[in-house]
């Protein structure tokens, strides 16, 4: 194995120095066998992970000093193998051209600091305060998103807003559900064969409620986190069914905590496609939980999901709403923003500060990750909505700070 892999570097080598490089012909096969199976790979992650590309650009900004250090040590490193080249070689526009080459990669390394712009690079007495955070559908890798059990997660590891969406059953009962068809997370398959691929909407609550709303979670393991529930944690999901509006409403006003939803319009036909806001705001408003727990998001001149209605009639009804707007301001502005919400990867460092300036409140969506988490803290973000709200509670504070004279790593 140590022989193989010596025989591939010093290949490398050759090729790298336009040294004649004599590979048996099976060799050749496998060398770009490789080579398709590389790009058939990226080609493959870029179609299935278009998100997870745009935070490739917030990881080296997050990084980035590491980054220069470690480029410094590599740079460093190099210098020895071309020192030894360039001695021996006999070309002499290599002997002209590597130290030059080298001097500018050197020269390039020595002003990049000048060019970086990580969020964490400040003084721990200029740290903002830590993001609040907002459970995504509950706390998913606990339990089975938008069920009750999610939501019991969710508040037991300290989060103040549930972050869920809502549909509306075809005799009129708004309920949580994410997906327009119930195949991902209900076992529709087996109760209703003939219309598993119906939109969520078009079953009655009395159908909903003859689904198990659980099992996938064990048998998929979407996150990965099956390890950690425990016997009577196995038991508890297997119970979950989809919860009613009316139901998580309930739970919201005994604990004190806010929702935050999408509200999802029926498929056209549906008995409720014209009238499913005016249902579900007699369901919120019927439910006496206090209207400054409810956060509606703004787009558009409208609540999303709130088609029917303009944003004036639903404030209408109901003034203590909280305003939160799914969209930047532009320059021409003539809403009061108090609240924004956005993707981490649809709004920059510079303009999360801005708002906070202005006093304007950041959401991001969405952070499960220690070091986003963090480079969200930098950067001043309000809060983020996460599927891992166990985790990020417990960190107190980034995992890196650097300031200008020493760098203090965090033991987590």
């Amino acid at each position: 194995m140590d022989l193989t892999r010596h025989r591939n570097l010093l290949s490398m080598c050759l090729a790298v120095c336009a040294q004649p490089l004599n590979l048996h012909w099976l060799h050749k096969i496998f060398l770009w066998l490789c080579v398709a199976l590389v790009s058939l790979g990226i080609i493959g992650l870029d179609l299935r992970w278009k998100i997870e590309w745009k935070a490739v650009a917030i990881s080296l900004q997050a990084t980035s000093p590491f980054l220069h250090i470690g480029a410094v040590i590599g740079v460093s490193a190099l210098a020895w193998v071309l020192a030894g080249y360039f001695w021996e070689t006999k070309n002499k526009v290599l002997k002209c051209l590597l130290p030059l080459v080298y001097f500018c990669l050197v020269g390039a390394l020595f002003v990049s600091p000048l060019f970086i712009s990580s969020p964490c690079i400040m003084k721990a007495s200029e740290l903002p305060l830590k993001p609040n955070l907002i459970g995504h559908r509950g706390a998913p890798m606990l339990a089975p998103e938008n069920t009750m059990m999610s939501f019991d997660k969710m508040v037991n590891s300290g989060v103040k807003v549930f972050e869920t969406d809502v549909m509306v059953s075809s005799d009129g009962v708004p309920f949580l559900m994410h997906d327009e068809t119930l195949l991902r997370t209900t076992n529709v398959n087996q109760v209703f064969p003939l219309r598993s691929r119906q939109n969520c909407s078009n079953f009655t609550w009395s159908e909903l409620q003859t689904l198990n709303a659980s099992g996938w979670f064990l048998q998929r393991n979407p996150f990965g986190t099956d390890g950690s529930l425990t016997d009577t944690d196995r038991q508890e999901v297997l119970q979950q069914k989809i919860p009613s509006l009316e139901e998580v409403l309930m739970a919201c006003k005994d604990r004190n905590i806010s929702i935050m939803f999408d509200l999802r319009q029926p498929p056209a036909g549906h008995p409720y496609y014209e009238s499913f806001v005016n249902v579900t705001l007699d369901t919120i408003l019927n439910g006496s939980i206090p209207q400054d727990l409810v956060r509606l998001l703004y787009c558009a001149g409208k609540y999303c999901g709130f088609q029917t209605m303009s944003g004036e009639e639903v404030m209408r009804t109901a003034p203590g709403f909280k305003q939160i707007y799914g969209r930047k301001r532009e320059n021409n502005d003539t809403d009061a923003f108090d609240a924004v919400n956005l993707s981490y990867t649809n709004i920059s460092v510079s303009d999360i500060r801005s708002y906070r300036q202005d006093n304007i409140s950041v959401n991001l969506f969405v952070v499960n990750e220690p070091w986003l988490f963090s480079y969200a803290w930098c950067a001043g973000a309000t809060s983020v909505t996460t599927n891992a709200c166990h985790l990020l509670k417990d960190l107190k504070q980034p995992i890196w700070l650097m300031v200008s004279e020493f760098m203090v790593r965090t033991t987590l």
